[in-house]
């Protein structure tokens, strides 16, 4: 599944973002440019909140 994470700009979101999902028990695949990133391994539910516990806040339509 994809999340739109609008706040995300640099390497540190990228690699904080990936490093939450993670230690949550997903894997992560970040697109800095489009500002997306792909989850997999984690229901979407658990994967948006390992986002926002990394401080990024995950649009409403992703």
């Amino acid at each position: 599944m994809i999340f739109r994470v609008p706040d995300m700009s640099c390497g540190h979101c990228k690699t904080a973002i990936e490093t939450a999902l993670r230690q949550a028990g997903g894997r992560a695949s970040v697109d800095l440019g489009a500002k997306t990133v792909a989850v997999e391994g984690l229901e979407a539910a658990q994967a948006k909140a390992a986002i926002r516990d990394a401080g990024y806040q995950v649009a409403e339509d992703g």
